[in-house]
């Protein structure tokens, strides 16, 4: 991982008057760009062979200018370019799914964030041992020869839940499981769906404090996978297994929710939890993150993943949410990032937000 020390010297030479935001033309893109825009800052799209045409439809949220690469392997061939131009890496899921952990871990290039994080959430087992640390209830770890009921396979890493499966004994893991991957098992959860966005900042000093900084909820939503929320339409369960019919999980799309509001309490109680055990083990996370959950009929929440960076449900709300309304009109998590870098450039801080 590349030391911090070496990115804050690329920082000192900056012209912070010209800062600019780039990011990988996917994922979360559009709402980084706007965002970026409405608080002042240049921005730079990072394409693979040409610009995608779709930018052309949406102005506000094209980049002031593209970078092209031939793939996004080559992503580190470009970083005296970006130096050159004052860019702020803003990372999100696709970004680092493409580039690869190791390669983003070593871009020589300041970077929204702490990369540190990524040990911690891209490997399931250390991502467990995070949470529960923390005191979040978490599905039970399953060993393939005791599944004895509904089990959840989920593979490392960012994946968007493609490859991910149900498993209800142990022939059928048998069945479906890729062996040459890291893979873990964990009890599937009866309940709904609720993904909870968060923003921490380590620098604002007002709002829903803690041991340092500030934590804000700013959206929810819940994903929609194919075929896993359409399939039922064709028959039961045993129907569909009999036509060799499998659910699958990959991430299409995303629906808005808004949780009742007796559940905020606890809402906020995990999100204080992942963020104050963040900081013992490894500095903390800084910015947007995601605890993927499971309301139970019994008012419980489960937590089975964490996403500690933007995620794409909060493409659903890039002129605000029901809850980022009663912060501030019209804030989405793009614009929240480049709020954040805004405010750390003012206070001469930019150390605490940057890696």
């Amino acid at each position: 991982m590349i030391n911090k020390d070496e990115i804050m010297k690329i920082v000192k030479a900056y012209d912070l008057d010209n800062l600019a935001i780039a990011t990988v033309c996917s994922h979360s893109s559009l709402q980084i760009f706007d965002g970026a825009r409405k608080e002042g800052f240049k921005t730079i799209g990072i394409c693979v062979k040409k610009p995608p045409k779709f930018y052309d439809a949406f102005p506000k949220a094209k980049p002031d200018e593209f970078i092209t690469v031939d793939s996004y392997a080559e992503i580190p061939s470009i970083t005296k370019q970006l130096v050159k131009k004052n860019a702020i890496i803003v990372p999100h899921g696709s970004f680092v799914e493409y580039l690869g952990t190791e390669k983003f871990t070593d871009l020589l290039l300041p970077t929204f964030g702490n990369r540190k994080v990524l040990e911690w959430e891209s490997d399931r087992n250390k991502e467990r041992e995070w949470l529960e640390g923390a005191g979040i209830h978490m599905p039970k770890l399953v060993k393939p020869e005791e599944i004895n009921g509904p089990v959840m396979v989920k593979y490392h890493g960012a994946k968007g839940g493609r490859g991910f499966f149900v498993a209800k004994n142990y022939e059928e893991f048998l069945e479906k499981v890729d062996k040459t991957q890291k893979y873990n098992i964990q009890e599937f959860i009866v309940g709904t769906r609720y993904y909870l966005h968060f923003f921490y900042s380590p620098i604002k000093t007002e709002g829903y404090t803690l041991s340092k900084g500030v934590l804000e909820m700013l959206s929810m939503d819940r994903r929609v996978e194919s075929n896993a929320d359409e399939i039922f339409r064709l028959g039961s369960p045993r129907e569909l297994e009999e036509a060799g019919i499998h659910p699958t999980y990959v991430v299409t799309g995303n629906v808005p929710l808004v949780a009742r509001e007796s559940l905020l309490p606890l809402v906020f109680e995990l999100g204080e939890k992942v963020v104050e055990q963040s900081l013992k083990l490894f500095d903390g996370m800084i910015g947007p993150f995601c605890l993927e959950t499971v309301f139970t009929d019994k008012l419980e929440i489960k937590v089975f993943e964490i996403s500690a960076r933007i995620v794409a449900g909060t493409n659903l709300y890039p002129a605000g949410s029901p809850y980022s309304e009663f912060i501030e009109p019209g804030l989405s998590t793009g614009r929240r990032i480049a709020q954040e870098i805004s405010l750390a450039r003012k206070l001469k801080q930019l150390d605490k937000i940057l890696s």
